[in-house]
This record gives C-alpha cells, sequence and structure tokens, in this order.
C-alpha cells in the first residue's frame, strides 16, 4: 500500500478548522454562503469535509473569518492535501458512497477497536467468506461487480501488514456467535476460522471471543460497532483526528464522534474487555469449535 493514504483525514480537518473560525466570526452558514457567492449546501460539504477544497476557497473564507495571515496559510496547505487519492478510488462504484469515508479513516487510524456479533469483520475475512457474504449483500448485481467488491475488501486488508505507514493496531472482539454461523460450506468456515487465529499471530493484532455464556451484556445492546484513533498528522498543521465511532446499517452508517457518544461507546468496550475471553483462551475455543464442528 503506497504512503499515501487519501485525503479523508486532510478533508475532515480542514472543514473542522473553517467551522470554528466561522462561529468565532459570529457568521452563520447561510451568511457565509451569501457572503461567497457560494451555495449553502457548497459551505456545507466543504465543512463536513466532503470532497477536495480549491485553495482559492480557503482563501476566501479564511478572509470573510478574518484569520490571522499565518493559519491562512496552513489551511491553503490541507486544501492542497485535499486532492490526494487513496488506493479505493480505483475501485469507483464497487465502495458505495457511504462507506468511503469509513475506507479513508481506517488507513489513516493508529487503532481499531472492533466489537462484531454477527460476522468475522471484513479486516480479517478470507476471500471465499467474503465473496459467500457479497452473494448475500448484492444479489441483483453481477459476478464482475461482486468480485471487484470483494476485491475492495482484500485490498484493505493490506493496511495490517503495511510497512509505511506504521500499520494501525486492531483490537477484535467477537462474539462467540460469529464463530458457530456458517457461512458457505463447512469448509470455507473451515478456513476461516483458521485465517483467524494465523491472524491473532501478527504482533498488532488480538482476537477475543465474547463466550455465549456470558449472557447478555452491553455490547449486544450497542450491536457491532468500531472505534478509530487516529496518530498525529503528517503535516503537523492541524490537531490530530479526533476518535470516531463507525456504526453500520443496511442503508448506511454513522459517524459518531460528540464526547458523550464517545464515552458511552468507550464504556461498552471495556465492558466486552471484562467478559471476553483472554487472547490465549480465545484461541483455544476457536480450535475446539474447529475441531468439533467443522473437522467433526
Amino acid at each position: 500500500m503506497p504512503d499515501d493514504i487519501g485525503s479523508t483525514v486532510p478533508r475532515r480537518q480542514l472543514g473542522r478548522l473553517l467551522r470554528q473560525f466561522r462561529t468565532e466570526a459570529g457568521v452563520t452558514l447561510d451568511a457565509a454562503a451569501d457572503a461567497l457567492e457560494y451555495s449553502r449546501q457548497k459551505v456545507w460539504r466543504i465543512e463536513s469535509g466532503f470532497g477536495p477544497v480549491r485553495v482559492l476557497d480557503v482563501k476566501a473564507m479564511c478572509e470573510l473569518y478574518d484569520v490571522a495571515p499565518e493559519m491562512t496559510e496552513a489551511m491553503r496547505g490541507l486544501a492542497a492535501e485535499t486532492k490526494s487519492k487513496g488506493w479505493w478510488h480505483a475501485y469507483g462504484d464497487a465502495i458505495p458512497s457511504w462507506f468511503e469515508l469509513y475506507v479513508g479513516l481506517e488507513s489513516a487510524a493508529a487503532h481499531l477497536r472492533r466489537y462484531e456479533q454477527t460476522l468475522v469483520p471484513g479486516l480479517l475475512q478470507t476471500r471465499e467468506y467474503a465473496r459467500v457474504l457479497a452473494k448475500t449483500d448484492r444479489p441483483s448485481v453481477g459476478e464482475a461487480d461482486r468480485e471487484r467488491a470483494v476485491e475492495v475488501r482484500m485490498q484493505r486488508q493490506s493496511l495490517l501488514t503495511r510497512r509505511v505507514p506504521k500499520p494501525p493496531r486492531l483490537e477484535a472482539i467477537l462474539s462467540e456467535a460469529v464463530l458457530l454461523r456458517q457461512v458457505g460450506e463447512r469448509t470455507t468456515m473451515a478456513s476461516q476460522l483458521d485465517q483467524l487465529q494465523k491472524a491473532a499471530e501478527l504482533t498488532n493484532v488480538t482476537v477475543r471471543v465474547v463466550p455465549l455464556a456470558a449472557g447478555p451484556h452491553w455490547g449486544a445492546e450497542a450491536g457491532s460497532f468500531i472505534i478509530l484513533d487516529f496518530p498525529a498528522t503528517r503535516s503537523g498543521r492541524a490537531a490530530p483526528e479526533p476518535p470516531v465511532v463507525y456504526s453500520e446499517s443496511l442503508t448506511g452508517a454513522l459517524y459518531l464522534d460528540k464526547p458523550e457518544e464517545l464515552a458511552a461507546y468507550r464504556d461498552a468496550w471495556r465492558s466486552l474487555e471484562e467478559l471476553a475471553l483472554d487472547e490465549a483462551q480465545s484461541k483455544l475455543l476457536i480450535s475446539k469449535i474447529l475441531r468439533e464442528i467443522y473437522h467433526g
């Protein structure tokens, strides 16, 4: 995977800074749009981190908000970074628009904490397991399009073993139900569980299991989620990307970054850590299921 991990983080950083300076200047979104002769939607999209930003637009907005020259220059530099493209752009519509933001954040993260109660996480799936899910998720599309979606998932996995930048730390906590739910043929599941054990051997990956015997718990109520933490920015022009919680549904996703939202999911994660088997016990459980169900 190339050193360039895309423009997602610079776009979001720039958007937050522009929104901050607009608010401090006492300028409403509508007033900014009128003064700049932009649509309200354009100003909102820039502040929300959607799409690249022209240096000319940053200059005009900074003048309107009376931003100091040195900060304006730093933000112009961020605007230039918003034009870079990550590897995933080459796959076009194989990545839904609502998921593209997550792929960029995932590529930029330093630490991923993922709880999954239904399926093996995408970063740990085998190709065949992913193919079976693609047939379920996209029954109306052709085989070629489904294969492109699978290829995106396989490409995402390379971040766990990349050399530059440093690969993220992945902590995965899975419900035991994930191991027992058969996806595809028995051989598909056997290979998948074997892959989980191999992935857990990476120094930056841990896989732990919450046994069904643990009963109802906070994680089961929260549903599957991911907490992403980010490193300091390479350019040093802005503060690090703040943590974000990602939660997915059939038709879209939530990106939660308010302090109270983050606190709730961190509490849920801590409760899962208390209930989950340790790494060695989890490996033994996976081996037991492999032996008794899929190799029996």
